[in-house]
């Protein structure tokens, strides 16, 4: 099952759509503006984006440029012109894949299925899981479980434990978290990452007056590593 957020204006598009990709297998969520759009990209990082391009606030090639600036995810755009010239524009600003309009929900699954073939992540090229101590953390169904309890974490948190995990053992700084989880490679206050790894030790169980498996390095950040053994 991919996540896929649409976004799209168009009550009349987005609403049937919505329902026959989730009747072929997705988890799909939708934003009817490039501004909600943005933020719901980097907050909830989707496996894939489809983007209209006749969006009532900005126009989507802009959303386009920014998010490219910040994120990876494949995009597949939706355009009403179907000429040369415009296609090529819209590869050329960081698209994966194009559909034209008017278009079908079984044309918009195959696209989306053959650009997530392509990720990176896809299968074959997916990460193991990372194992820490008694802390397992599966990137390829972004699930995470502590002595063999599920651990339910928000997208964000599940982003910085990965992170984390990928270093077992080493400091990991605010501002490469920042930069890395974030997406934020210019300024960004500290307090996000501080409140986030507050969340997050909750439910693993610990504090930061008594951690076990984050620990704060003051000035610089924070490490991730294995409970030592009692004596």
């Amino acid at each position: 099952m991919a996540r896929l957020l649409l976004i799209e204006d168009d009550l009349a598009i987005r609403t049937p759509l919505i329902r026959a990709l989730r009747e072929r297998g997705h988890a799909v969520a939708a934003a009817s503006t490039a501004m909600a759009g943005l933020r719901d990209a980097l907050d909830d990082r989707p496996d894939l984006v489809v983007l209209d391009l006749g969006l009532p606030d900005l126009d989507g090639r802009e959303l386009l440029r920014m998010l490219r600036a910040v994120s990876a995810v494949p995009v597949i755009v939706a355009t009403a012109r179907d000429d040369e010239a415009e296609i090529v524009r819209v590869l050329d600003a960081g698209a994966d894949d194009y559909v034209v309009k008017p278009f079908t929900a079984a044309q918009l699954d195959a696209r989306a299925r053959a650009v997530l073939r392509r990720a990176p992540g896809a299968a074959g090229t997916s990460e193991p899981t990372l194992v820490v101590g008694g802390l397992r953390v599966d990137p390829r169904a972004r699930q995470v479980t502590l002595d063999g309890t599920p651990v339910e974490l928000t997208p964000r948190e599940f982003d910085l434990l990965h992170h984390l995990a990928t270093r077992p053992g080493q400091v990991v700084t605010k501002r490469e978290l920042l930069t890395e989880v974030w997406q934020i490679p210019y300024g960004g206050a500290d307090k996000t990452v501080d409140v986030h790894l507050s969340w997050l030790r909750r439910k693993l169980g610990e504090s930061a007056q008594e951690p076990r498996y984050l620990h704060t390095v003051r000035g610089v950040g924070v490490r991730l590593e294995a409970p030592r053994a009692a004596g």
